[in-house]
């Protein structure tokens, strides 16, 4: 195997930079805007407003502060319930615990592996029929696909919940026209190293409530009041992105169309060489929804006689980093004992998902020479001609 060993690494999703970034972090430098505000974050934060089509925008440290700083804006404290996805990275419920609150979580569905509806509406009913109401629901956008917001926020709004639209992995990601993070009252991107654009870490806060955003600006600076000496009355945090990473931003933005049309270059190959293979079914693509497919996931069934610790093996010999879906929440050690909410009476989405799902490399930079090795992997494990 020494010769698999010399071969070149294929990631799962890395950064890919557009070579200007230069230009902005020069800027900062030149300029002394060196701390976490300055002109590159007014600018970053206007542009992100503009493309998602919301009147404000917040850039913070990571998605994570943004869920962070939203759960706090809507008053949840100790004692407190909130819904969340269950099929999501745990990032999307830790704040959760940040706040003292409780989470509770709902189930997948099986057309976009989302938030089902069905699930939310049984965990609301019963929520109203208890007299404990969720503070919120936290809806994630899983791998690029908007979740059925339609039927989502007619529950939210019955029920008079407010919404936060996760989506951190959705950027450029669109619903019957809406761009993904619009939807909830807050929405949530996340500019980590392996997201469609990268700020190398960073994440932003969006909503069209703007006091709400001038809310978050205050906690996220510390909580520092309007006075000559150091005065807080309010528990703040250390949020808020650099002026130097904004820049690189800046520039990331700049190209996040051509990054989205390259990952849906790299989704439609596999779909083209792997989707008749027997057993395996990639994420669908809701109708009236456009995915920026940030990374192409599958499911692999027993009729495709695959076994998935095998295929994981088999890529990893070849130097080839695959991921399984993401364990549901639910599912997790630090969340045991939480309340869950299936799809079906007697059948959870989100476990099938989990126990027969990879994510395969999906980078925008990846080469169509290097997505032939990854296909050839899976086409070798199937047992079926190699391309």
């Amino acid at each position: 195997m020494k010769h698999e060993l010399t071969r070149s690494r294929i990631f799962l999703s890395p950064p890919h930079m557009s070579g200007n970034e230069l230009k902005y972090i020069n800027r900062a430098f030149e300029s002394n805007w060196i701390a976490p505000l300055g002109p590159n974050v007014d600018e970053f934060e206007k542009e992100i407003a503009s493309y998602v089509g919301v009147r404000g925008a917040v850039a913070v440290s990571s998605g994570t502060a943004a869920i962070h700083l939203a759960l706090s804006i809507l008053g949840v404290t100790k004692g407190d319930i909130v819904f969340c996805s269950t099929l999501t990275f745990v990032a999307s419920a830790n704040p959760i615990l940040y706040q003292d609150a409780s989470p509770v979580f709902i189930d997948s569905e099986p057309e976009t592996w989302n938030m089902s509806p069905i699930a939310l509406e049984k965990a609301l009913v019963e929520a109203k029929a208890t007299g404990q109401m969720p503070k919120a629901v936290i809806v994630v956008n899983l791998y690029g696909q908007v979740a059925k917001m339609d039927e989502i926020i007619s529950l939210c709004n019955l029920y008079n919940v407010p919404i936060i639209e996760d989506a951190a992995e959705s950027l450029g990601s669109t619903y019957k026209g809406y761009a993904s993070g619009s939807f909830g009252d807050f929405g949530i991107f996340s500019f980590n190293g392996n997201k469609i654009i990268t700020t190398s870490g960073g994440g932003m806060l969006v909503s069209d409530n703007l006091a709400a955003l001038e809310k978050a600006r205050f906690l996220a600076t510390q909580a520092k009041d309007p006075a000559l000496h150091y005065q807080h009355s309010s528990v703040g945090f250390n949020y808020r992105m650099s002026n130097i990473l904004a820049g690189i931003g800046i520039s990331q933005l700049e190209v996040l169309n051509q990054r989205v049309n390259s990952r849906r270059s790299v989704y439609e190959r596999y779909f083209k060489e792997l989707s008749d293979i027997p057993g395996i079914y990639l994420l669908p693509e809701l109708d009236q929804t456009f995915s920026n497919r940030w990374l192409t996931a599958l499911c692999i069934e027993e009729e495709s006689n695959i076994d998935i610790l095998d295929l994981i093996n088999m890529m990893a010999e070849e130097n080839i980093e695959i991921r399984p879906i993401w364990k549901p929440l639910h599912l997790q050690p630090l969340f045991h004992g939480a309340k869950y909410f299936s799809h079906y009476k007697s059948d959870s989405i989100s476990e099938k998902l989990f126990n027969s799902g990879v994510c395969l490399p999906s980078g925008s930079n990846l080469t169509e020479k290097e997505q032939l090795r990854v296909i050839n992997c899976i086409k070798k494990a199937a047992k079926v001609k190699c391309v």
